[in-house]
């Protein structure tokens, strides 16, 4: 059955009272199951489980720690979604996605819906991670609609910050909300400092923390990033979903300060992620470089990008410097254009 929806494109729909899992019915990937099983056995032999829980009372305690450390109030009750595939005494479990996969999770009943900032996975080890978030409302009843790439335990928590030194800025909507979401940290004392330049190692770090994915192991995929680098992490993650490649010849030069045609064709990237999608002729490509900035002086590699993200409205060059392509660009830059990318990819 799973195999015939996957043909079909089905998407299988589990709700309960308190949450709900939207599942493509390709993302099970029954096939690729059957081979981790190791054996020749028909497909109608392999049990699938889909499973809303709640979460044991350990992993509770470790949601409870997380939030007490992390300093953020859990709104909604941790809720775990499971995909298991069993074959007599083996059992795969369905852990990774290669697209957003959505989940909803209710809010309690006298929740203020403002009083939410996003969606956390909670991870074995009480890591905590933002995942997209919106707050949507069916039938006069509120859920946080979660998109992730991953099955784990997830809550919905209020983690407010107000930065003292963006009071002002032109882009303080968008350096609060990214901070409350946990998507960018601030400098200590309430400090945002949005006019400092940002490094690639930051960057990188940001779009991982921004979509939601789960930091590497600690393995380098550049000669120039260290076991020690608090980045390496997000790097590796970052290459893996070839959101970054590199300058080459094994560099990547994670201390070096961004420039926003590198930043701006790294959110390019990411849209083949978040499935924000445009089409782009080479006269058009031509004409929105023209009009945006000195856009026509970018590098050969990053034009496309630039004009895919003119398109889509994930940059404005009304808006800082963002028009000075070849110049390096700012944490409130970084802060705006990744908040509008997961607006305009329906995440948040």
């Amino acid at each position: 059955m799973v195999k015939n929806m996957e043909t079909k494109e089905a998407i299988l729909e589990i709700k309960t009272a308190e949450a709900s899992y939207t599942l493509p019915a390709k993302q099970i990937n029954i096939d690729t199951i059957s081979k981790q099983i190791g054996m020749d056995i028909a497909l109608k032999d392999i049990k699938v489980s889909i499973e809303i829980a709640k979460p044991s009372a350990e992993t509770v305690k470790i949601v409870e720690s997380a939030a007490s450390k992390g300093e953020f109030t859990i709104v909604a009750a941790p809720v775990e979604f499971n995909v298991r595939c069993t074959y007599g005494d083996q059992s795969v479990e369905v852990k990774q996605f290669n697209s957003y996969v959505e989940r909803s999770i209710a809010i309690p009943e006298g929740i203020d819906p403002s009083k939410i900032t996003t969606g956390i996975v909670v991870d074995p080890d009480g890591t905590v991670r933002h995942v997209p978030t919106k707050i949507i409302k069916i039938d006069g009843k509120y859920y946080a609609k979660i998109n992730s790439l991953t099955n784990s335990t997830y809550s919905v928590v209020w983690h407010p910050l107000v930065f003292s030194d963006a009071e002002k800025h032109w882009a303080k909507e968008a350096i609060n909300d990214m901070g409350s979401r946990m998507v960018i940290n601030g400098m200590g004392n309430d400090k945002f400092e949005p006019d400092r330049a940002i490094t690639r190692g930051e960057f990188a770090a940001i779009m991982v923390k921004a979509l939601g994915l789960k930091p590497g192991t600690g393995l380098s995929p550049f000669d120039d990033v260290k076991a020690s680098d608090w980045y390496l992490p997000s790097v590796e993650t970052a290459t893996k979903y070839n959101i970054i490649t590199g300058y080459g010849k094994g560099k990547f030069g994670p201390m070096d300060k961004i420039t926003r045609e590198q930043a701006i064709t790294m959110i390019a990237r990411a849209m083949q992620m978040t499935g924000l999608k445009v089409d782009l002729q080479e006269e058009e490509i031509q004409e929105l470089l023209v009009a945006f900035g000195d856009a026509s002086k970018a590098s050969a590699y990053a034009k496309s990008n630039i004009a895919t993200c003119i398109k889509t409205g994930v940059v404005n060059s009304k808006e800082g410097n963002m028009g000075e392509v070849k110049g390096h660009i700012t944490r409130a830059e970084v802060a705006v254009m990744v908040r509008r990318l997961l607006q305009k990819s329906n995440l948040i």
